[in-house]
């Protein structure tokens, strides 16, 4: 289904969407309370759910290639926040547990998020926010990440 009203071509979305994620980041890592950079946060969440998983699902649910995701856990590990250990069962393959610091931090980012939730969707009735985020989760449909990243 397509729109193709006159007003929908001068929404300039592209631009919008680029200009909105630069605001939210940058205003999110001048935060004060702001312990993590939004891409640790990223991290710390998956990790909440499931510690001690492998690097690669980790890069995956954050939309990271293996350079990506291998470079945040560095800078993760290094504020020691969480630990990288070597599989049991892979050599090869590592996996990321949350540090007891990150577990702090982790309360924190939740707190953060809410709040910053709560800001994001003022002024939006339930049913826009659910069409926003329908919008959101159908460019990613749209355009998937490229499997060789």
């Amino acid at each position: 289904m397509r729109n193709k009203s006159p007003e929908a071509r001068h929404h300039r979305l592209i631009y919008l969407l680029n200009v909105a994620q630069r605001r939210l980041q940058r205003w999110m890592a001048a935060q004060p309370s702001s312990e993590v950079t939004p891409a640790q946060a990223g991290l710390l969440f998956i990790l909440g759910k499931q510690d001690g998983v492998l690097m690669g699902e980790a890069g995956a649910a954050l939309d990271m290639g293996p350079a990506g995701i291998s470079g945040l856990v560095d800078r993760t590990a290094a504020a020691r926040l969480v630990e990288r250990r070597a599989d049991r069962e892979d050599g090869r393959a590592f996996r990321v547990w949350l540090t007891p610091k990150g577990r702090a931090a982790l309360a924190q980012a939740k707190t953060d998020a809410a709040r910053i939730n709560e800001a994001l969707t003022d002024g939006f009735t339930a049913a826009e926010i659910d069409i926003v985020a329908r919008w959101l989760t159908s460019v990613q449909d749209k355009f998937p990440r490229d499997p060789e990243e």
